[in-house]
């Protein structure tokens, strides 16, 4: 038999596996008549069974059971697959668990179920609203059965993977699957988004369950499904958990490092006045005063492109790997500015609970700026909630104008033109007016407070 046809022949057998439940017999003693091929497929089997063997022992049912506005639910009078029941994995002998916060909610108490049928109460050890981890424990008379944590980083596209957990009360079942991505962001499930996809089937109920290698290593946290599309769920990386888990077990809860700037997208209209590639970084349009970037000399207009090393290409990335260092320590954060590339040490902070990303719709049209402007006035000022003295003020937007495609409305702040700082309607016409017919405006907006990049086309004369 070929190399190939038995590859071949082991896909047909996982795809069989794929989304299956399946329990551990003990595999029937090969027979010399026995083809290679089924010899093959029998050694994958083994390898499968004695994994779910050894992981399903691990996994816990969790059941919320009190907190503000409820009341303790008698446990033998819960639905096996009562609403509000999750799964959570053991992750050290001494009883320590991770799980969803979205799984236990408010509770202060939690009834855990155990492989062998076996309850404990467990009581909240931490929480992390950003990433919807929480991390609890329960005490018991002997170590318990428990996973380990793997390596996430090193998860690749098409391996398999396995899941666990308890979906519609259905103890410990069992679904094996591949990666079917890495790097996922943008779901709008948590402030940190990094998931890794998977088609291993998740249900209701798997929330909090282990995602496990071959190796029986935890590399990922199930967390959530897409409801209108089948074989598509999402887990957070053991990195990210471990990390979480490691700072909620010593501390209670989570700190991360904070840079001190605003960000948005670098899109290819704002890459070109820039004089970079699209995508080759974030760009920086808010530096806060007295924060980590404004001491190390960061500036508005600079391009984040890495920070110790680490590619930066969206700002949830920016926003994810800053938060990743512990405060106090440095970062080196390579920038672009002026078409020149520099490595500054940056000293972070404590993360403070700033929305600092500015999005805007991407739609383009050719027609002109179509805005009025005025010198600000302290009326107009605290009519918009400005800290300025000084600027122009867009004082009307004309409908279907460019301004308003990309965002822009009354009140809004012109504080820079083709990267120019302005102060008066003066000094913006006289700005606008060396702009040629068909070049672009770059201009630096601050709206309340919160600053922001827009390119529009030049007037047409």
């Amino acid at each position: 038999m070929t190399h190939l046809f038995r590859i071949i022949i082991s896909l047909v057998f996982i795809a069989f596996l794929d989304g299956h439940s399946f329990a551990v017999a003990a595999p029937a003693a090969p027979k010399p008549s026995d083809p290679p091929g089924l010899r093959l497929l029998e050694e994958i089997q083994t390898v499968i069974t004695d994994l779910a063997e050894s992981a399903k022992p691990s996994v816990v049912n969790l059941f919320p059971l009190s907190g503000p506005g409820r009341g303790r639910e008698p446990a033998q009078e819960r639905a096996p697959n009562a609403s509000g029941s999750g799964s959570g994995v053991i992750i050290d002998p001494e009883g320590h668990i991770i799980t969803n916060n979205h799984v236990i909610g408010d509770a202060t108490e939690i009834e855990v179920r155990f492989s062998d049928k076996s309850k404990l109460m467990a009581q909240v050890v931490g929480r992390d609203l950003d990433t919807d981890l929480a991390v609890l424990k329960v005490t018991a008379d002997h170590p318990l059965s428990s996973a380990k944590f793997g390596d996430s980083s090193s998860v690749r596209v098409g391996q398999w993977v396995l899941a666990v957990g308890n979906p519609f009360g259905l103890d410990r079942t069992v679904t094996l699957g591949v990666v079917s991505g890495v790097g996922r962001e943008n779901v709008n499930l948590s402030r940190y988004e990094n998931f890794i996809q998977t088609d291993a089937s998740i249900n209701p109920g798997n929330s909090g369950g282990p995602l496990f290698n071959l190796r029986g290593e935890v590399i990922g946290i199930n967390t959530a499904i897409i409801n209108f599309a089948q074989g598509i769920g999402f887990a957070i990386p053991s990195n990210m958990a471990k990390h979480v888990f490691q700072q909620l077990l010593a501390q209670g809860r989570v700190t991360r490092g904070w840079l001190g700037v605003g960000i948005q997208p670098l899109t290819m209209e704002l890459a070109r006045k820039f004089g970079v590639n699209e995508g080759d970084g974030v760009l920086i349009n808010e530096v806060f005063e007295k924060d980590p970037a404004a001491e190390a000399g960061i500036k508005p207009g600079d391009i984040l492109t890495r920070i110790d090393g680490t590619v930066i290409d969206t700002p949830n990335r920016l926003t994810r790997v800053v938060a990743g260092f512990l405060p106090g320590s440095t970062a080196k954060v390579e920038i672009v500015r002026d078409q020149q590339r520099l490595v500054l040490d940056v000293a972070l902070i404590e993360r403070r609970d700033h929305a600092v990303i500015t999005s805007f719709p991407q739609g383009r049209t050719e027609v002109t700026l179509g805005f009025d402007v005025q010198d600000l006035t302290p009326g107009l000022a605290e009519k918009f909630m400005l800290r300025e003295n000084r600027g122009v003020m867009i004082s009307k937007v004309e409908s279907g104008s460019l301004a308003q495609t990309e965002g822009l409305h009354e009140g809004d702040l012109i504080k820079e033109v083709n990267r120019a700082e302005v102060r008066s309607v003066e000094e913006f016409t006289n700005a606008v007016s060396k702009v040629r017919q068909g070049e672009t405006i770059l201009l630096r907006v601050l709206r309340e407070s919160r600053a922001f990049y827009v390119v529009l086309k030049s007037i047409t004369p």
